[in-house]
This record gives structure tokens, C-alpha cells and sequence, in this order.
């Protein structure tokens, strides 16, 4: 079973890694951030629970604490998706993507100096690496292109990632079904995302040319979040938080590949070590919690 959970986590990271590329395709035509953030949600909604009145109508079925834990799942990935969003369009999809993945490092900083967790050689090591590469990938030495807000956005959504992680264990804990735990989480991300995102634009951007963007934005929900997270949630059965998380470090590998293969973003020698001290920090981290 763990085979499987590790070949999940790996798929759901790469199927993560093209969020960068519906992100530079929908962008132009006026989709927002939120929007697209509403529309992930949105999508994965609708396909679930046609597909579970089709198949197992039991799988709606949640107790009112099950339904509290699946808000809290449903805010963190609102919270993700749209400042990763947002960092993205502010930086680069290669900058988002690798500050998001410093969630390990940021819990584990909070975990020392606010809940008494022992501070060993292997974590030092992290954070310093942490640090340094997220000096080199934010452009301040010599790197991408710098943008502060893009760059906090990028360390808030990596903060509401690892929120996600923790809840979500939590529900598998409890015993939730991972169809029913991703349902409710995508009916919670969308409510929130279409309560602030200006709906109305959605359709607007839309019928501009919808033969070309409304594919689009069913392609958004399918492939970045419909398949990766019900994928992941499923994984989580089988691995510890932490295995899971640090294992989808292929979701920035697969992003930076895509947007310098297709999008021909600049990537500068200096950049391209600080995504690997980052990762080499997540990697540490998952070794030494092991």
C-alpha cells in the first residue's frame, strides 16, 4: 500500500506543477486570482458529486464535527491557492511555487520558538539553507524577479499548505472517506473564493472567447485539483504528513521545468541554487523528523 501512496503523492505533485501553466493562459484574458481559485473549487465540486450520486450517495453523509474539520480543509486550500496565485503573476511561476514548499521549514521555526520543540544540528542546517536560497530565488541576490508582496504571498501560501496537511491527516485519522473529505473541502474553497472573488467576471473573461477559456477553466479544476488531491488525500492514509509532504517536492520540480520549457522564464545560475538549498532544507527536515 505505501508503494501506491508514494506513486500518488508523485502524480498529485506533477499534476500541481501545471498550475503555473493555466495560470499564464487564463491570466491574460482577466481571471483573477480568486477566480481562478473559485473555479478550482467550483469544478471539483461538480464532478465529485455527480459522481457520487452516480456511485455511492453514502459518501455524503458527515457528522457536524467532520464538516467543521472539512471548512478548516476547505480555508486552508483557499488560502494556498490564492496567494500562490497571486505570487506567481507578482514573480515567477518558478519563485511561487519553491516559497510555498518552505511550509516544513516555517512550522518547524514556529514549533522552536513557540512550543518548546528541541532545536537540532539537522534543523539549523535546514533553516540556514532555507534562508539562503530564499535570498537567491526571490531575486535579492541576483535572482528572479523581485517583487515583495509576491514574495510574502509565496511564504503565506506555503504557511496555509502546511495548515492543509495537518487537517487533512487529522480527517484521515478520524476515519473520513478521501471522496467525501475532498468534496466538502472544494464545496468549502469555493463558497469562500466566490463570496470575494466577483463572480460576474468570471463569466465576462469567459465569453470572451469560450471556446478557448471555458475548457480552460474545466482543465484548471480537473488537472490542479480534481486528480492531485484526491490523489494526495488518498495517500495520506498510508503515509505520515510529513512523508507526504516532503515527497511532493516534485510539484516545483515539474513547475520549474514547465515555465522554463514553455514559458522560457530566466533562470540565472544563483536562482537555480537557491531552489535547490530550499529543497535540500525540505528534504533534511522530512530525514530528521523520520
Amino acid at each position: 500500500m505505501k508503494t501506491k501512496a508514494f506513486i500518488y503523492v508523485i502524480i498529485a505533485g506533477i499534476a500541481w506543477g501545471t498550475s503555473g501553466i493555466f495560470v499564464h493562459l487564463l491570466a491574460p484574458y482577466g481571471v483573477t486570482s480568486l477566480q481562478m481559485t473559485a473555479l478550482r473549487g467550483t469544478v471539483c465540486f461538480l464532478c465529485l458529486s455527480l459522481y457520487l450520486l452516480i456511485r455511492d450517495r453514502k459518501l455524503f453523509r458527515a457528522t457536524p464535527r467532520q464538516m467543521l474539520l472539512y471548512f478548516c480543509i476547505g480555508a486552508s486550500l483557499f488560502g494556498t491557492a490564492s496567494c500562490y496565485f497571486t505570487a506567481m503573476q507578482m514573480t515567477s511561476i518558478a519563485t511561487a511555487v519553491v516559497l510555498m514548499y518552505t511550509a516544513p521549514i516555517l512550522v518547524m521555526i514556529f514549533s522552536v520558538a513557540f512550543l518548546g520543540e528541541k532545536l537540532t544540528k539537522v534543523k539549523a542546517v535546514s533553516v540556514v539553507c532555507m534562508l539562503i536560497g530564499c535570498c537567491l530565488v526571490s531575486g535579492i541576490v541576483g535572482g528572479l524577479q523581485f517583487h515583495i508582496g509576491g514574495i510574502l504571498l509565496g511564504l503565506l501560501s506555503g504557511i496555509c499548505y502546511s495548515a492543509y496537511n495537518i487537517f487533512t491527516k487529522v480527517a484521515m485519522q478520524k476515519g473520513c472517506h478521501a471522496m467525501t473529505t475532498t468534496v466538502y473541502n472544494s464545496m468549502f474553497m469555493a463558497i469562500i473564493a466566490l463570496c470575494v472573488c466577483n463572480p460576474v467576471g468570471i463569466v465576462t473573461s469567459a465569453a470572451r472567447k469560450p471556446l478557448l477559456i471555458v475548457p480552460l477553466m474545466i482543465a484548471l479544476g480537473l488537472t490542479t485539483f480534481v486528480l492531485p488531491y484526491f490523489l494526495y488525500t488518498l495517500a495520506m492514509r498510508d503515509l505520515p504528513a510529513g512523508t507526504a509532504s516532503a515527497l511532493s517536492i516534485v510539484e516545483p520540480m515539474a513547475a520549474t521545468v514547465f515555465s522554463v520549457v514553455l514559458f522560457h522564464e530566466a533562470m540565472s545560475v544563483a536562482s537555480v541554487i537557491g531552489i535547490v538549498l530550499i529543497l535540500l532544507a525540505v528534504f533534511l527536515l522530512s530525514r530528521d523528523e523520520k
